[in-house]
């Protein structure tokens, strides 16, 4: 399956429109917060109708108290106005902390899922995208959604509120001068309208170049040392630079776009109020106005404008959390080919003396190029199976559907006697233990990283982990670090060698007593009496326990039950040592 993120397509929006696609994306993000979102809105109408009826006031008094030098009304609703704008500033500071509340939940919430999806998708997902630019979607886009809510949303709204309620009232005190206001509002609306689609390919741009600097840095980070040992530090140099001259072009032209919409809607109020202003003093010279209707008239003009030019820089805003829910949006829609079956009738159990089977498997990355084609083979109970072959033979491919990090192009792996994908990752991860090459360790202790996703022992003190580590004869293992399970472990592993991650992978997988354990060359960075010691250990597994074992080192599979080699997209009954050795050596010499 193609897990790829690519390019988000933006002809939706072209044909609804972009404020219309815009509401209906952005609304259901906060249908958790409909309480504090109708607080916030209440606390905007407010503060909307007080900046709709000062205007008003300052016209009153001008004509009746100041034209009639009666100060003491000014007084009067010079109170009245204290009041007034009291109001005002309450409400605005009700809608922003409500708002600031909001952005925050929205962000964490978001965050959760975003991560909560990633952890759902399987491992082609993760071998298809750079994790930069993942870390990137959920921590600059979401961020970004969260400047929207947090900041602009609330200003959006209010500026529409105020640009409608103004509006009327233009029209209202004098229909034609009203009229002449609002024609240069018309040619800056079909202006942003046009212009829209262009500031968001650009911000999507922008964040898309982010996440690819993001890529580029955490690429660069985790392989430090092999850059070092192959002096290609010039190398990886250049690759930033390029990155980062593609981000900062990208950024430029963001900004250009985001701030493009301020001086055209600059022009338009200079305009309207240039016109109101000359054909008022003209209405007023013919008896038909008063100055302080005038006045009243121009500040409501401002109150029209004010809002557009906050529009103006709100827009962008507008446009880049778009882009950002865009990407958000890609990593949320996918689904995972590796979920469990959900319906039973599906999930026939077959009569087997095997624990594992494969049954006419066929398997590819991609499409037409097999890497395995029409596989068939049973692993006994107890048993212990080999796999070799020369590099890039499909070993490791094969032991990733034995585990199922992949499912089959085609054809079935049968666990226990049920297709594999019917069982569910809890039970699946219970009967199979998996020790990569190169296993993974997290941040913490040795006793946080071998009880990782091991519940069963997660309540024991560690004088009753080292009992149970004790009859799993792995004791030995643990006094190869100097403070036991306490021993502290830092991203990445670089306090340890490589040989004690792969020893904490053992202790890991042997610990939950597995039906069926996968050694993909566990001991390829460990010491010769080490290794005896592991042998040792795997003897003393239970009885049940079938292992299989992915190794180049002979001595590591003479003991081996049964041998199979694995090349050229086929898995072989190879029979005995000898046997191996030749199919080996004559398969290296074909590669």
């Amino acid at each position: 399956m193609n897990y790829s993120l690519t390019k988000t397509d933006i002809k939706k929006e072209k044909e609804k429109g972009v404020l219309f696609t815009a509401w209906q994306r952005l609304v259901p993000l906060m249908a958790e917060e409909r309480s504090a979102v109708t607080i916030a809105i209440i606390a905007i109408l407010v503060s909307s109708g007080v900046t709709l009826v000062v205007p008003i006031i300052i016209a009153h008094i001008v004509d009746v108290y100041l034209v009639n030098k009666d100060f003491q009304g000014v007084l009067s609703f010079s109170k009245i106005l204290f009041v007034v704008f009291l109001v005002g500033l309450v409400s605005n500071y009700l809608q922003v902390k409500t708002m600031g509340g909001v952005g925050r939940r929205l962000l964490f919430n978001l965050r959760n899922k975003i991560f909560n999806k990633l952890q759902e998708l399987p491992v082609a997902f993760f071998n298809q995208n750079k994790a930069g630019d993942l870390i990137s979607r959920i921590n600059n886009d979401t961020e970004k959604l969260n400047q929207f809510f947090a900041q602009a949303l609330m200003q959006f709204i209010s500026n529409i509120i105020l640009i409608v309620g103004t509006g009327i009232f233009l029209l209202v005190i004098d229909f034609q001068l009203g009229f002449i206001a609002l024609v240069p509002a018309i040619f800056a609306l079909i202006a942003t309208q046009l212009l829209s689609p262009w500031v968001k390919r650009t911000s999507l741009k922008s964040l898309r170049t982010l996440g690819g600097m993001s890529g580029e840095i955490q690429e660069s980070i985790n392989n430090f040392k092999v850059i070092v040992a192959f002096n290609r530090l010039n190398y990886f140099r250049d690759k930033f630079k390029q990155a980062n001259e593609s981000n900062y072009a990208a950024s430029v032209s963001a900004g250009i776009a985001s701030n493009i919409f301020n001086p055209i809607y600059v022009l338009a109020s200079s305009l309207a109020q240039l016109v109101v202003l000359a054909y008022g003093i003209y209405l007023i010279s013919g008896g038909r106005f008063t100055v302080g209707l005038l006045i009243g008239f121009l500040l409501y003009v401002n109150s029209f404008y004010n809002p557009l030019r906050q529009l103006a820089s709100v827009w962008p805003s507008l446009q880049l959390a778009l882009a950002g829910l865009d990407r958000i949006s890609e990593v949320l829609g996918l689904e995972s080919d590796l979920a469990p079956k959900p319906d039973e009738t599906d999930c026939p159990l077959v009569e087997t003396d095997s624990v594992l089977e494969f049954k006419n498997v066929f398997f590819h990355y991609t499409e037409g190029n097999d890497v395995l084609r029409d596989i068939n083979f049973k692993l006994e109970v107890g048993k212990t199976y080999a796999l070799v072959g020369p590099t890039g033979g499909g070993k490791t491919t094969t032991a990733s559907l034995m585990a199922r990090l992949y499912d089959p192009s085609s054809g079935t792996v049968l666990l226990k006697g049920k297709d594999i994908r019917c069982w569910t990752p809890s039970e699946r991860v219970k009967k199979i233990g998996f020790i990569l090459q190169e296993p993974f360790l997290f941040t913490g202790t040795v006793r946080e990283n071998i009880l990782y996703g091991n519940e069963k022992y997660d309540q024991h003190s560690n004088e009753a982990l080292k009992e149970v580590l004790e009859k799993a004869h792995l004791t030995k293992l643990l006094e190869r670090f100097s403070e036991g399970l306490d021993t502290r472990i830092t991203v990445g592993g670089d306090a340890i060698s490589l040989g004690q991650k792969q020893l904490i992978a053992f202790i890991r997988a042997s610990l939950r007593r597995p039906d069926i354990l996968i050694l993909d060359e566990a001991t390829a960075n460990i010491d010769t009496v080490t290794e005896q010691l592991l042998e040792e250990i795997l003897n003393k597994l239970p009885r049940k326990t079938t292992k299989i074992i992915i190794a180049h080192r002979l001595n590591t599979i003479e003991n081996a039950d049964e041998i199979f080699f694995v090349n050229g997209g086929q898995v072989t009954h190879a029979g005995s040592m000898h046997q191996a050795m030749d199919m080996l050596l004559h398969g290296e010499r074909q590669s």
